[in-house]
């Protein structure tokens, strides 16, 4: 694998210095357990300021799963039903974290376009389950395909699930990156969707390890319900600091947004590249830091060669060795903070080699 060519997700990008120097000043000296520290502190103090929410209360887990599960299992019911897109990652790569977490509820499918539902699909699907198995609605922001919902259609979506009288839940892997190409708060994109929970991503955008689950305005109870059950599935980190430092560095001063500033601007750039190249298209909109492209096979087997890594999207996966040259295959690319424009260029240099100049590994074909 190359390193300058690796586009196959934001995890696999570097942590930021400032979060690794918090974690080493973290680990001076001794604190206290399982959140009874001052860096806990600091962090639900600054995740309060983030999304304009005082009242908010931050429960801190290690994966995005873990918050998602946490999150709707706090806002659903053992037999109750999750309403979320027919691509959501709560359905799609979670391996019914939800119904484990939950004790039985499981997900209502909405049909999606380019990753999004609309709120007249959300009603027809909760219109067509029988109101006592009606659970939370979760919206991914930003979404499975790379595009986000505007405020106006968060709202739209917010208004169909209190009409109903239903919980909804914001799946917010990569929140601040949709935040950026929205020009919005966090806190403004939060209360356009009248979001009850978040799951708060921050490893994606370049911490070590950490996600929380922010109840935005909970009632009295729910708060020490998600504790118990974060408690009971094993997420309580008992050096609970280290994951408290991550988010103090990344969320004061507001780190968050030069970082997921540049993970789009790469992502756009890469887009552009791509979607300049005649026998490329694009699957999606892209409007954040992943890249939905179709591809002949023979120009994946090129970019393969040369040592980029990203993930084919079709399912199931293609086989690169067999089959049409020009038959169109699904990929999806992802920038992270740290991919600077000479990554993409490289990447985009090597799609537009031309046949003359060769496919051999590390030849991007630049002059």
């Amino acid at each position: 694998m190359s390193a300058d060519l690796c586009f196959a997700s934001d995890n696999a990008g570097p942590v930021h210095p400032a979060i690794l120097d918090a974690l080493g000043r973290a680990n001076r000296g001794r604190a206290m357990p399982y959140g009874a520290d001052d860096w806990t502190v600091r962090a639900t103090a600054a995740v309060r300021e983030t999304f304009e929410a005082p009242r908010a209360e931050v429960l801190l887990v290690p994966t995005g799963i873990a918050a998602n599960a946490l999150a709707l299992a706090t806002l659903s019911r053992p037999w109750s039903r999750v309403f979320c897109t027919d691509i959501a990652h709560v359905e799609l790569d979670e391996a019914g974290a939800l119904g484990l977490a939950s004790g039985g509820a499981e997900t209502a499918l909405v049909p999606s376009m380019h990753g999004r539902m609309t709120a007249q699909a959300l009603a027809s699907r909760i219109a067509a389950e029988p109101a006592a198995r009606r659970g939370a609605v979760s919206v991914t922001q930003l979404t499975e395909a790379g595009t986000v919902y505007t405020l106006d259609a968060l709202s739209a979506l917010g208004e169909v699930a209190r009409a109903h009288g239903l919980p909804l839940h914001l799946d917010g892997a990569r929140w601040s990156n949709a935040a950026l190409a929205l020009g919005c708060t966090p806190g403004e994109m939060v209360r356009a969707a009248g979001a009850a929970a978040l799951s708060l991503g921050a490893s994606k955008a370049g911490a070590m390890g950490v996600e929380a689950v922010v109840l935005v305005d909970p009632p009295a109870g729910l708060a020490d319900e998600a504790r118990l059950r974060r408690q009971r599935m094993g997420l309580t980190v008992s050096k609970h600091r280290y994951l408290a430092a991550q988010l103090v560095a990344w969320l004061e001063g507001g780190l968050w947004r030069d970082m997921a500033e540049a993970a789009n601007a790469a992502g756009l750039g890469l887009a552009h590249g791509l979607a300049a190249h005649p026998a490329v298209t694009l699957d999606h909109p892209a409007e954040g830091n992943m890249v939905f492209a179709r591809l002949p096979r023979a120009l994946h087997r090129r970019l393969r060669a040369a040592g980029a890594v990203y993930y084919l999207s079709d399912l199931p996966e293609p086989d690169l060795d067999s089959g049409a040259d020009d038959a169109p295959l699904g990929a999806r690319f992802v920038c992270d903070w740290a991919t600077d424009a000479g990554r993409v260029d490289a990447l985009l240099a090597i799609l537009n080699r031309s046949e003359e100049q060769g496919d051999g590994p590390g030849d991007t074909g630049a002059t």
